[in-house]
């Protein structure tokens, strides 16, 4: 089952405050990034955020779980996506201490001589 984009959109609205939070289609399912990092998967109309320690101690008993199958456990936010507040402070968490992307250098063209 694919990700419906409103639910997607609803979940990124719900975060404020933490710096740029956009979303990407992938594979028929969203990645969420906060400054430029992902922090966050919908699968199949589920929150799922990578988890941290920070993230860990924050949400407390947290259910981890693959957003899909073969991934690594994710933290699944299923009872508060609701709670501004709260999801907003578990991104800005998150984002805090993932590490930064790294880019990808272009190769570049040998020339014929």
């Amino acid at each position: 089952m694919a990700t419906d984009k409103s639910f997607v959109e609803f979940i990124v609205d719900q975060i404020e405050h933490v710096g740029q939070v956009t979303f990407k289609k992938m594979f028929g399912e969203y990645a969420v990034y906060c400054n430029g990092k992902v922090v966050a998967l919908v699968c199949d109309n589920q929150f799922f955020i990578k988890p941290t320690e920070g993230g860990r101690a924050f949400i407390g008993n947290a259910l981890e779980t693959p957003a899909y199958p073969g991934a690594k456990p994710s933290f699944l936010i299923d009872d508060r996506v609701e709670d501004r507040e709260w999801i907003s402070n578990l991104i800005r968490i998150t984002c805090e201490e993932l590490p930064e992307q790294k880019t990808k250098e272009k190769k570049q063209k040998k020339s014929k001589s």
